[in-house]
């Protein structure tokens, strides 16, 4: 039987109810790699006939984990970037995608001012899968056609997360409770 969607969904519920820690994280990450090895989920989630965007597959009620597929017709790059209290796991479906970590070399001591260098860069090819524990920045940058599978700890969109501007030296924080006021 080939591992789907519910098993890796079953089995990522009961890891994060476990430990939601960085070893379930590298668990999470794990599974998301069996899952990715499912050419069926893959050419169903993420096939050039897929509709463009990002697609939210599953959302895990219990323990507020998230699935989602990133479908991307043009290429693009992200700025450097966290998910604040949040994780993320990353797994390429198609084409690849390179990962940059960057470590912040100013001490935060300045409100708006951030200068950060890279740190350690990859590439994620099809199958392969990558984790980024909280707080830790990084970026993505694809080409056209790229796909991947993104697992994150809640919904991204209700995280205060951090976005650097490397030409200017600044950091921005979000805040989602603007929006809610």
């Amino acid at each position: 039987m080939t591992y789907d969607l519910k098993e890796f969904c079953d089995e990522t519920r009961a890891i994060l109810k476990l430990d939601q820690g960085d070893t379930g994280r590298e668990q999470v990450r794990q599974s998301l790699g069996k899952l990715l090895a499912n050419k069926e989920f893959v050419d169903a989630n993420c096939s050039p006939d897929a509709e463009r965007g990002i697609h939210t597959i599953y959302h895990d009620e219990e323990t507020d984990f998230h699935v989602m597929t990133h479908i991307y017709e043009n290429g693009t790059q992200s700025p450097p970037h966290d998910h604040g209290s949040s994780w993320a796991v990353y797994g390429q479906a198609v084409g690849h995608t390179d990962m940059t970590v960057w470590a912040r070399k100013d001490d935060g001591s300045v409100d708006g001012h951030a200068e950060v260098e890279p740190a350690d860069e990859f590439r994620l090819n099809p199958g392969q899968v990558g984790v980024f524990h909280p707080g830790i920045i990084h970026s993505i940058k694809f080409p056209d056609g790229a796909r991947f599978v993104r697992v994150t700890g809640t919904d991204l969109n209700k995280q205060r997360q951090a976005r650097y501007d490397l030409t200017n030296k600044t950091v921005a924080v979000s805040d989602p409770m603007a929006h809610a006021r």
